[in-house]
C-alpha cells in the first residue's frame, strides 16, 4: 500500500492500530488542523481522538469507528477500517489540493 506522511501502510488491519495512519489521512488533505510531527505511536487513545475528531469537523466523515474499541483492540477489524476509509474516499476522491479548504 505505501507510506502515508511516513507510516507505512502495508494491510488494512495493523497498520492501523496506533491511530497514526488515520492521522496521516485526514492531515494530507487538511494539514492546518494539526501538527503531525508531534504524534506519538505511543498515544493511541490521543491519535484516535484527533483522527475521527478531525475528520468529522473539517471534512464531516462521521466517525463510525469507537476510540475505546479501537484502543482495546492490538488488531482493528480490517473490515470496519475499510468501511471508515470508504467514507474518505467518497469525500475526498474529486478532492482539489491546490483549492484552498472550506
Amino acid at each position: 500500500m505505501g507510506k502515508v506522511q511516513g507510516v507505512e501502510v502495508t494491510n488494512l488491519s495493523s497498520s492501523w492500530g496506533d491511530g497514526l495512519a488515520f492521522c496521516a489521512l485526514i492531515h494530507s488533505f487538511h494539514p492546518e488542523a494539526f501538527d503531525f510531527n508531534e504524534l506519538s505511536a505511543a498515544n493511541r487513545k490521543r491519535n484516535f481522538e484527533l483522527a475521527f475528531e478531525t475528520a468529522e469537523k473539517y471534512a464531516g466523515i462521521a466517525p463510525l469507528l469507537d476510540v475505546e474499541d479501537m484502543v482495546t483492540m492490538v488488531t482493528p477489524d480490517w473490515k470496519c477500517v475499510f468501511t471508515y476509509l470508504q467514507m474518505f474516499y467518497k469525500k475526498f476522491r474529486n478532492f482539489d489540493k491546490s483549492k484552498p479548504s472550506t
